[in-house]
């Protein structure tokens, strides 16, 4: 009995030992507090902050679908060749488009360290450049926008201050049936904004295609801008350095009532080394990379009329030096909040463009003078 005893009491002793060892290998982790995002209100609405950093980021873009009849996006509009016959008839141009941009922004030392992106994906027709061909494809992905700004001073690639300091052509979607001058490129900027009215920039540009500089002497934009309650008045020159022209703008903005904004441009530029001759003004080469009007002037003029929150109508009257005329006007609705329908209806007289002995038979139709298109376009912007 003395040794059952002694057994199970040596037996029981053990599974406690054991089973103290047992609870103490147990260890609940505490759970670590959880990480949320932040809302950054420094720069505006959807920002917010990257966790872990003091760095500000939004994203945003839109998806856009358009569709086009009659002469939109060319002279001579939509043409494809019928897949039984092969004459060539008249179609719709569509596109649909993807834009996403990224925004960041931090404070430093030296100012505010701001970057921006936006990258297009696109599916759409191609124009009637040949008329042989409208066939609906994935286009190519275009970098739009990459650039780093810090304090006043950005680098990267944008579109050239010859077009956004002085603030395109209105809120049409074809601004550019008398063109207005060239857009992409990689730059070296520096914005100036006095706090009073008052701002300028300065732009060191390398151009795009066929207007890429020649040497290690860049392009050149100087732009100045007053700015009240009013309006504002822009100035901007530039120096083609590939063929030593100079081109400027002058813009006037007015805010005539709460309703009614008008706006009115004005274009010179000097064409000694330009090749705007016969057969050769649709080359890139001929029309160098800020005078892309025909002839040395251009005007522009328009405006936008609200007429509630939701709808507004936008127009825009153009012409040049060579007689070529473009009317544009549309009416923009907003659905929804982030959501546009817009319907666009466009006119073009081609002045030179339209003669046939100076127009290259390849790039448009010689005896087509006037053109009537429309377009119709939904946007989701976010």
């Amino acid at each position: 009995m003395n040794i059952k005893s002694l057994l199970l009491g040596s037996a029981a002793a053990l599974i406690a030992v054991s089973g103290a060892r047992a609870a103490d290998a147990v260890v609940v982790a505490e759970p670590e507090p959880a990480e949320y995002v932040k809302i950054c209100d420094v720069y505006g609405a959807g920002y917010f902050y990257i966790p872990g950093t003091e760095t500000c980021l939004r994203i945003g873009g839109y998806v856009r679908y358009d569709m086009g009849v009659g002469d939109t996006g060319s002279f001579d509009g939509a043409k494809a060749a019928d897949h039984q016959d092969g004459d060539i008839h008249n179609t719709y141009w569509k596109n649909a488009r993807l834009s996403l941009q990224t925004y960041t922004g931090q404070e430093t030392e030296l100012g505010t360290l701001k970057t921006y992106t936006e990258t297009r994906f696109q599916f759409g027709d191609d124009n009637a450049f040949d008329e042989d061909i409208n066939e609906a494809h994935n286009r190519d992905v275009s970098l739009n926008f990459a650039w780093i700004q810090l304090g006043g001073l950005r680098v990267g690639k944008t579109e050239s201050a010859f077009d956004t300091f002085v603030g395109y052509a209105g809120n049409v979607i074809n601004d550019t049936l008398v063109p207005y001058g060239n857009f992409d490129t990689n730059v070296v900027q520096y914005y100036f904004d006095a706090g009073n009215g008052f701002s300028a920039v300065v732009s060191l540009e390398e151009g795009t295609g066929d207007d890429t500089i020649d040497s290690y002497v860049p392009h050149v934009v100087g732009g100045v801008k007053y700015t009240q309650g009013w309006g504002a008045i822009t100035g901007v020159i530039s120096y083609d350095s590939n063929y030593e022209e100079v081109a400027g703008k002058v813009r006037l903005d007015v805010n005539a009532t709460n309703e009614l904004t008008l706006w009115i441009m004005g274009g010179y530029g000097t064409d000694d080394n330009l090749n705007d001759d016969a057969g050769n003004f649709v080359d890139a080469n001929g029309r160098g990379f800020y005078k892309q009007w025909g002839g040395n002037w251009a005007v522009w003029g328009g405006g936008t009329y609200k007429f509630n929150e939701k709808t507004s109508f936008n127009a825009q009257v153009s012409a040049d030096d060579w007689k070529n005329v473009g009317v544009a006007a549309n009416v923009a609705y907003d659905v929804v909040p982030g959501l546009t329908v817009t319907a666009e209806v466009d006119y073009l007289h081609a002045g030179r463009f339209g003669d046939a002995d100076l127009v290259n038979p390849s790039w448009t139709p010689a005896d087509k003078k006037n053109s009537v298109g429309g377009l119709l376009r939904f946007q989701r912007s976010f």
